[in-house]
């Protein structure tokens, strides 16, 4: 599989937008989360670790699932991570491993899998009874967030109640969506969700 990300990982951690996101998102995540120090959390998507920063200092141990390479280069080489987060070069919707999580999260990853559905199936898997996820991306859009030359996209966002069906198909309940931040660009704004949901 190439790396679609081995050039924007040179400066993603100083992109203003980027930032801003993962700012928002990783306080949102936060505050939406009863977070502790015995908790094992996976960041599927994790990049080069923003959102796992927000959460680190709350939790005892931190895999970093990502299909770039030079994402988690990055995310291993960060001083305040260190101990505490293990990174892991998978796709997890093909090659799901033995690992049962308390808490999944991810921001703007999942427009990025082409199966939403499986995707989904996949945390369910990955979550012990109780546990929870908290998925943040964008709300459904008309296509114009990312360039049309851009590789690696396969949703123009979520429907809010499109989303909320496949996660209670594959048995998740108590599901709560709240706008995590709104990003402004070229005149158009893109709201971007965090929906929180607990494996039955």
């Amino acid at each position: 599989m190439s790396d679609l990300f081995t050039e924007k990982a040179q400066d993603w951690d100083v992109n203003e937008m980027v930032l801003a996101l993962s700012t928002a998102i990783g306080g949102s995540i936060v505050n939406s989360i009863e977070l502790n120090d015995s908790m094992h959390v996976m960041d599927f998507g994790a990049g080069t670790g923003l959102i796992t920063s927000h959460v680190a200092p709350h939790v005892n141990k931190i895999t970093a699932v990502d299909v770039s390479e030079s994402m988690l280069e990055k995310l291993l080489a960060k001083e305040d991570l260190q101990g505490k987060v293990e990174a892991l070069c998978q796709d997890i919707t093909q090659q799901p491993f033995g690992t049962e999580f308390d808490l999944i999260v991810s921001a703007m990853a999942m427009h990025h899998v082409e199966d939403t559905e499986k995707m989904v199936q996949r945390f369910a898997e990955h979550l012990k009874t109780g546990g929870q996820v908290a998925l943040a991306d964008l709300d459904k859009e008309d296509g114009s967030f990312h360039p049309t030359d851009v590789e690696g996209v396969f949703h123009s966002g979520f429907d809010r109640e499109e989303f909320t069906a496949v996660l209670e198909k594959y048995g998740f309940k108590d599901i709560n969506f709240v706008t995590a931040h709104t990003v402004n660009k070229e005149e158009k704004t893109y709201p971007i969700f965090l929906a929180v949901a607990t494996k039955g």
